[in-house]
């Protein structure tokens, strides 16, 4: 289907920076700079000054900074770990694959990890806390932080989709043992395939994440310092998401822009619930425009039909997939976020003319 208004616009984005991008591909491949060259220590350095972190390290996908950090962390087989049941199934996957338990706890009206579920779901066994920062918005980290140091539990943080949201003028990643992001093609910061990273203050840590990525390998010694994986960022994409590092600040600024159109045009709309949370303490930086509603479907097919490219993510709870073989939950918040969330168009290259027609398209379905 040909949309009117597209969810993203990955042609647009591609389009504005395309000089730069194409020289900065053209010079790569010239050179044979394909594998752990100066571009992806450049990107890292550059990471690690943005998030406020000492380290960072460049890995193949958001999975595997969640991967390798819990690994780098000591969890395994009798740890039990909490994190919450609205977020994407990688960050409950690295849990099962270190093979730890997985405990999921409901989330707060902000879609983020319910601090006080957290603490509910403490037991002797618990190692670690995994909070995602959902839609772009970080966690209530004082609570979180809080609990860990009551607990002496490690927090890992899930910041895929909040690169660059604060709290309390702290970055998402910046928090916890390790951040971990994604740069998925489709996040505020995308590669042109996948992509991810760790952020931390811990030199031990990183430098066992940097060994990890490539078979345990010390790059610079030789020396295999123990089983590891393939997951290495490739050199080609740290070097475009360096041209792309000098952009994300506008394109940060540009989303806030778009929430504050929806904020405007649909504020008393219908029952639609907007994603503008209370709390001066938080920055958000709206990687998804979530907005909820009894009548999801029903609007979703509405803005379909006329033209708007809308997405429904995780239309039922993770542990209603059967072939995940996970215990039964009774989290009420998670359940109704399933059924009632919609996320709208939201990207930095949108224009204001498609936000306007997004807007009056959900205004007509209300009205009629």
């Amino acid at each position: 289907m040909t949309y009117k208004v597209r969810f993203v616009e990955p042609d647009v984005h591609y389009n504005r920076i395309k000089d730069q991008i194409d020289t900065t591909i053209q010079a790569i491949l010239a050179r044979g700079d394909l594998v752990y060259r100066s571009q992806l220590k450049e990107f890292e350095k550059s990471l690690a000054a943005f998030v406020g972190t000492k380290y960072a390290v460049g890995l193949n996908s958001g999975f595997h900074a969640l991967h390798l950090s819990l690994i780098a962390a000591h969890i395994g087989p009798g740890d039990e770990v909490i994190t919450p049941a609205h977020t994407f199934l990688a960050a409950v996957s690295a849990i099962v694959h270190v093979g730890a338990k997985p405990v999921l706890v409901d989330v707060a009206q902000d879609y983020n990890v319910d601090a006080t579920a957290v603490e509910r779901a403490v037991t002797p066994k618990t190692k670690a806390i995994v909070p995602t920062h959902l839609n772009g918005r970080v966690c209530n980290m004082d609570a979180l932080m809080d609990l860990a140091e009551k607990h002496n539990l490690i927090v890992i943080e899930d910041a895929a989709q909040a690169l660059g949201a604060m709290f309390k003028n702290v970055k998402a990643g910046a928090f916890g043992l390790t951040g971990c992001f994604s740069f998925y093609p489709f996040k505020v910061l995308g590669a042109f395939g996948d992509a991810g990273a760790v952020t931390t203050n811990n030199e031990e840590v990183a430098t066992k994440i940097s060994r990890l990525r490539y078979n345990g390998e010390d790059r610079e010694t030789g020396e295999y310092h123990y089983h590891g994986f393939s997951c290495l960022m490739d050199n080609l994409q740290a070097a475009i998401l360096n041209v792309k590092m000098t952009y994300l600040p506008r394109w940060l600024e540009r989303r806030r822009q778009v929430a504050d159109m929806y904020r405007k045009g649909l504020s008393g709309v219908g029952d639609l619930r907007l994603p503008h949370f209370r709390g001066d303490e938080y920055n958000d930086i709206y990687q998804n425009y979530v907005v909820r509603t009894e009548q999801r479907d029903d609007l979703t097919r509405h803005l379909k039909d006329n033209g708007v490219e809308v997405l429904v993510h995780w239309p039922k709870p993770m542990w209603k997939h059967v072939g995940l073989g996970m215990e039964t939950y009774n989290l009420p918040e998670t359940e109704a976020i399933c059924r009632e969330v919609l996320s709208l168009p939201m990207n930095s290259e949108i224009n204001d003319e498609d936000i306007e027609y997004v807007i009056e398209t959900i205004r007509r379905y209300y009205s009629n």
